[in-house]
């Protein structure tokens, strides 16, 4: 940024301080929001979406992961100003502490829906339809990382078939790791992650100090907020919670995130 000010002319004057540590259990903060279910018979049933604020301090973390957040929060006001009225309730969870072994979301799911270290259930854990994630930086949304639950597949095969001309079509049983998605589906709960174009994310942002505002793609960003915003609203409908795979029959390794 100082490089393009400079050839800009304009010139720049940088004060720099840091004063950087981990606390060892330090407490987050998640933010959640949710726009509440129509149906009295669902609408304690919750259809999850979201990305994490957190982010490595030698950028401002915009692929990784303000890109998710902004694009999950963008598909919960296109479901307001369309006055959408789903029968689930969505809600929309800004994660803390994911760059830490999913401190965020991994918190909550241990307080509301089941530990994972024992699998015993919370009473929520009945009632989350599924969750879904973006993560994976700027780029389009291509399709979606099944995590093995090929029960799914159909439905969203439907489900994607209107942004096909968007190049939303892909399917995989395969699974990208290290993002909150995880601490789901070692639970039972459905968990998912949208496949997205790669673009610079893991040559140039991830983790590092050329992680800023400039290198989000608008147009990427609003195509994914839209299919998003269509993938909940239609989860939050149906007449059946999304289908689940077999519940572990004991505790999973949740992955350690891979160290920046």
């Amino acid at each position: 940024m100082v490089k393009r000010l400079v050839e800009e002319g304009v010139e720049p004057v940088l004060r720099l301080e840091s004063r950087i540590g981990i606390e060892s259990g330090a407490e987050g903060h998640n933010l959640l929001a949710e726009i509440s279910g129509s149906d009295p018979g669902l609408a304690d049933q919750i259809v999850l979406l979201g990305g994490h604020l957190d982010a490595w301090i030698g950028g401002t973390g915009a692929t990784d992961n303000a890109a998710g957040c902004a694009v999950s929060m963008e598909a919960m006001r296109i479901l307001q100003a369309i006055g959408a009225r789903p029968r689930r309730t969505i809600q929309i969870a800004l994660w803390d502490g994911e760059e830490f072994d999913y401190g965020g979301s991994l918190d909550y799911v241990t307080r509301h829906l089941a530990d994972p270290r024992t699998l015993d259930l919370r009473p929520d854990h009945a009632k989350v339809s599924g969750y879904f994630n973006l993560d994976n930086g700027t780029g389009k949304i291509r399709g979606v990382y099944l995590q093995g639950n090929e029960f799914v597949r159909p439905i969203f095969a439907a489900w994607l078939e209107p942004f096909h001309y968007l190049g939303a079509e892909t399917l995989t049983s395969e699974n990208t790791s290290g993002t909150d998605h995880i601490v789901f589906d070692v639970v039972g709960i459905p968990g998912f992650t949208f496949i997205q174009d790669p673009l610079t994310y893991a040559t140039v942002t991830h983790h590092t100090d050329q992680d800023v505002y400039n290198q989000l793609s608008e147009d990427d960003l609003k195509q994914a907020a839209v299919i998003m915003a269509s993938v909940v609203y239609h989860a939050a409908m149906r007449d059946d919670p999304l289908p689940r795979k077999a519940m572990p029959e004991r505790p999973q390794e949740i992955p350690p995130k891979a160290e920046p």
